[in-house]
């Protein structure tokens, strides 16, 4: 049969072994349970940190919307400031470009004395008067001006933000595999059968520190049972996939098994050997190999064993 040797993953300390030898086992029973302390531990720590950076990411959120709502009113208000400055700096330089005429006009009369100097210095003083008004609102236009500057400045605050959100979603997806692999490592704490089967041995016991890769017990299933024979190479030539087999067992004497053959193999057992005799000198004793030979028992009724001695007989067609 497939024996299935179960082994750990993960290190630690044996707290339940629930199977003995010999036990029935049904599909994703516990078999042995590792100690999880720890790993819960670590678990939960890095549920507390994901937790935290929700909290932050929703902060840095919150703070982000505000910022982008400030100064986006803000260089908007900006922009309408220094479009009405520049819309007053035209008409200031009208009246300006006009009071300057009329000074330059009135300084010719004055000269040729056809006006009098009170009319005069009243050109003068409107002139004198619109020059500073232009430079006031000069003045003011390059104050919203820099203003604006400043208002777009802030609204680069927003794109910091925004990065600072992309780089706490990288740590979090970091500490969301994070978790995972620790949610694995706890769960393989907790050593499950694959297979309903029977338990054929177990190396370890309740107390005892495993490492990972380490075999814990071995479990086959019963209901997939066959018999391997191994047939002389001088008869394999009347084995084919589907021959009739005739099987007897040690262990129930007296009963007689129908199968039939599966599987032919397609090297001899030799070739398999731990220490093969090459013989490269050519001097060696011939002797007859055997080849390996699959039979499966149409319906056993009774409970084969791993390891159970039987003979086949194969009717030679």
């Amino acid at each position: 049969a497939d024996v299935v040797s179960v082994s750990s993953r993960v290190s630690g300390w044996v707290t339940e072994l629930t199977v003995l030898e010999g036990d029935v086992v049904k599909p994703d029973q516990i078999l042995v349970q590792i100690d999880a302390r720890e790993s819960r531990l670590h678990l939960a720590q890095l549920d507390a940190q994901i937790a935290a950076l929700d909290s932050e990411e929703a902060q840095l959120l919150a703070q982000r919307d505000m910022t982008d709502r400030l100064t986006s009113s803000r260089s908007d208000n900006q922009r309408a400031q220094l479009a009405a400055a520049n819309a007053a700096l035209a008409a200031e330089q009208s009246d300006l470009d006009l009071a300057q005429k009329e000074l330059e006009r009135a300084n010719s009369l004055l000269a040729r004395k056809v006006i009098s100097r009170q009319k005069w210095e009243t050109d003068r003083t409107r002139y004198q008067k619109a020059l500073e008004n232009s430079r006031r609102v000069e003045a003011q236009m390059a104050g919203a001006r820099a203003a604006l500057l400043e208002a777009e400045a802030a609204r680069r605050e927003v794109e910091v933000l925004n990065r600072k959100l992309e780089t706490l979603r990288h740590r979090r997806d970091e500490l969301v595999a994070a978790r995972e692999r620790q949610r694995l490592d706890l769960q393989d704490r907790t050593i499950r059968s694959a297979f309903a089967g029977v338990v054929d041995r177990t190396f370890a016991k309740q107390g005892e520190f495993v490492a990972p890769g380490q075999r814990l017990l071995m479990i086959h299933d019963p209901g997939k049972v066959w018999i391997e024979a191994n047939v002389k190479e001088t008869e394999v030539r009347h084995l084919r996939a589907g021959s009739p087999a005739l099987v007897t067992v040690d262990a129930y004497p007296g009963q007689k098994f129908e199968g039939r053959v599966t599987r032919v193999g397609h090297a001899a057992t030799s070739e398999f050997a731990l220490l093969p005799n090459p013989n490269p000198s050519g001097n060696f004793t011939k002797i007859t190999q055997r080849l390996p030979v699959r039979i499966l028992l149409d319906n056993p009724g009774v409970d084969l064993r791993p390891g159970m001695m039987v003979e086949v007989v194969v009717p030679i067609e």
